[in-house]
């Protein structure tokens, strides 16, 4: 797999699992008392919660050092302040 190739895949998961995780978020916010157990979360609801959050971060790292390996550059559309 190029690196273009890799930047593009983990630009789309990135994005995938960020809307897993508020997904999962919004279903916990419905059906609260399915999550709970004598007022403790109940395990598989912490590992998703967290086990998302933290794959999204993860996958937007990759994203970053992919994007440096395709060397693809983003410059800002606005530049403030004057020219070097």
């Amino acid at each position: 797999m190029s690196p273009r190739q890799l930047w593009s895949v983990t630009r789309y998961s990135r994005w995938l699992l960020w809307l897993a995780f508020l997904g999962y978020a919004l279903e916990f916010y419905i059906h609260r008392r399915q999550h709970m157990y004598l007022g403790q979360l109940l395990p598989t609801t912490e590992a998703w919660m967290f086990g998302l959050g933290l794959a999204a971060v993860t996958a937007g790292i990759i994203e970053l050092k992919a994007r440096d390996k395709a060397g693809i550059k983003k410059e800002p559309e606005n530049k403030i302040g004057f020219d070097r």
